[in-house]
């Protein structure tokens, strides 16, 4: 009986996938014994690594529908084949939406949103080719289910990359499967621009049930399920990984139980 997460033989792309959760991502893949690639628009300092092995990195803005489609052949002429898709790269500065140019908030969604169905339609066509298909997985966050003030359009282009994995799940199956995961707060090497110095962060852990931020490798583990035999049954839904979430504020401010 093969073990479900052997990953052995497969080949994994994480974009945005050098740094922060995408980091985690592929490091979880590599130990899993996969093939990972990683793109970026910048060659980085280094590289993920795991089991003695290191990730291969193509240069490629997803924002690009042309280096979308040179990052999907360089990995088919070298690996024969792509068998899991991670639409990690993402993110916003704070930007208030009183304020925000109309072009600041089309790059956003441009980014959030646009780039992960571009490099889905593309890795698609190879995926539906392939014997046993493949899978995409889309990195949202906890800012698609809620308010999110300071980053009002990105949130708007997590909810819309939620509701798009519904829908390609469909129109792709039963040869590829699509999955979101919903990523709460995490700790990355960049976690001070969100939340500030180690008390800020600590504060912040404090308001999750499970008195912790996240942490890449949880992201990465919930990828490593999606993309695995014991998910094979499981496709156009979301996987929350926040902890628990956050708590209502109402409950700190009502005085019926106090």
């Amino acid at each position: 009986m093969s073990e479900p997460l052997n990953f052995a033989g497969k080949v994994v792309l994480v974009t945005g996938g050098a740094k922060g959760i995408g980091k985690g991502i592929a490091t979880t893949f590599l130990a899993a014994g996969a093939e990972v690639v990683v793109c970026g628009r910048s060659q980085p300092q280094s590289l993920p690594a795991a089991a003695g092995r290191e990730a291969v990195f193509t240069i490629c803005d997803v924002r690009e529908y042309d280096q979308i489609e040179a990052c999907v052949d360089f990995i088919t002429a070298r690996f024969g084949r792509l068998d899991v898709l991670v639409n990690n790269a993402g993110g916003a500065p704070y930007a208030e939406a009183a304020t925000a140019s109309p072009r600041f908030s089309e790059a956003i969604i441009r980014l959030n949103l646009i780039a992960p169905l571009n490099f889905s339609q593309v890795a698609n066509r190879v995926m539906q080719t392939q014997a046993g298909g493949g899978c995409i997985i889309n990195i949202a966050s906890v800012s698609s289910q809620r308010p999110s003030p300071g980053t009002a359009a990105y949130g708007a282009a997590k909810a819309g990359l939620v509701n798009l994995g519904t829908s390609l799940a469909v129109e792709w199956a039963p040869r590829v499967r699509v999955n979101t995961v919903i990523a709460g707060l995490t700790q990355t090497e960049q976690s001070d621009l969100h939340y500030g110095d180690e008390a800020g962060i600590a504060a912040v852990a404090a308001t999750i049930p499970l008195e912790r931020m996240g942490l890449p490798a949880d992201i990465g583990n919930a990828c490593l399920f999606l993309a695995s035999p014991l998910a094979s049954y499981v496709s156009g839904t979301s996987i929350a990984v926040h902890g628990g979430g956050e708590k209502p504020a109402f409950l700190d401010a009502a005085t019926a139980r106090k």
